[in-house]
């Protein structure tokens, strides 16, 4: 059994809302953390994160790993992210596959690997689409394989057992799973740790977010800091240390008003179950 640590706390860059490289490093001090994962969409479309590599690793700033996203998603409702999401859309799936050798360039610079992002909902065995989305995948997967990086799911969009049947039929070596808790209930797609069960060998980062269900998978649940939804934690981090899972916990906090205070909160709450 291994103990999670405080060493593998990180941020996600996109939850501090930044607008430059440097607002990201101040609000990182505010905290105060030195990980973080990156978005990396503002590095391909906007002049002002182009060195944020450089600047990020002169601030003493550590990058963990990467987010994509194909740039359209529209999460005004569970159906509207369905339509718009990750693979399905098949122009923005074409826009993100023509940006994927400049996303391989940024993650060297950074000195990542991973790149994790949300591939949406997968259409059941037998619709006209599931082996369009599987082809998608195992193409993205690909190009990313020929630089030796991967690629990380990130939960909430199917139920547990439908994105390992899905991951058994890609069959991707270098494809793993972001699991998210808060997500599984964001998406009310089942009991977080018993998908935590389901999936842990496949994963290769965790956040770390909370959330309570609504109930309803045609409306959202309601994000909370962690340690205030219903994510079960003592149960969630005893899981990850008799696993001696050593992978980055990334926290992620999308809602609210004051992103540095929630994720301070956070941190304290998480302080009982990490060394």
């Amino acid at each position: 059994m291994l103990k999670q640590t405080q060493k593998q706390l990180a941020v996600c860059s996109w939850s501090l809302k930044p607008d430059s490289p440097q607002t990201l490093i101040a609000r990182l001090r505010e905290i105060p953390i030195t990980r973080v994962q990156l978005a990396l969409n503002p590095l391909y479309y906007d002049p002002v994160w182009r060195d944020a590599p450089f600047i990020l690793r002169d601030a003493g700033i550590k990058v963990v790993s990467g987010m994509i996203e194909n740039g359209e998603e529209n999460y005004s409702s569970p159906a509207a992210i369905r339509a718009t999401g990750g693979l399905a859309p098949t122009l923005p799936f074409m826009n993100l596959f023509s940006r994927v050798t400049r996303y391989k360039i940024m993650m060297e610079q950074l000195g990542i690997t991973d790149v994790s992002f949300h591939a949406g909902a997968t259409p059941a065995v037998g619709d006209q689409w599931h082996e369009i989305i599987a082809y998608r995948l195992e193409s993205l997967a690909k190009y990313f394989s020929f630089s030796e990086k991967n690629l990380l799911l990130e939960t909430g969009q199917d139920p547990a057992d439908t994105l390992s049947d899905f991951l058994d039929e890609v069959a991707s070596p270098n494809t793993y799973v972001n699991f998210d808790p808060g997500n599984m209930l964001l998406y009310n797609m089942g009991d977080p740790i018993a998908a935590l069960k389901k999936l842990l060998p496949r994963i290769a980062q965790v956040h770390i977010k909370d959330a309570v269900a609504s109930g309803d998978p045609d409306v959202w649940g309601v994000e909370h800091p962690a340690g205030e939804g219903d994510v079960d934690w003592p149960a969630f981090f005893d899981i990850l240390s008799n696993a001696d899972y050593t992978g980055n916990l990334v926290i992620e906090r999308e809602c609210g008003e004051n992103p540095v205070e929630d994720i301070r909160r956070a941190i304290n709450y998480l302080s009982r179950f990490l060394e």
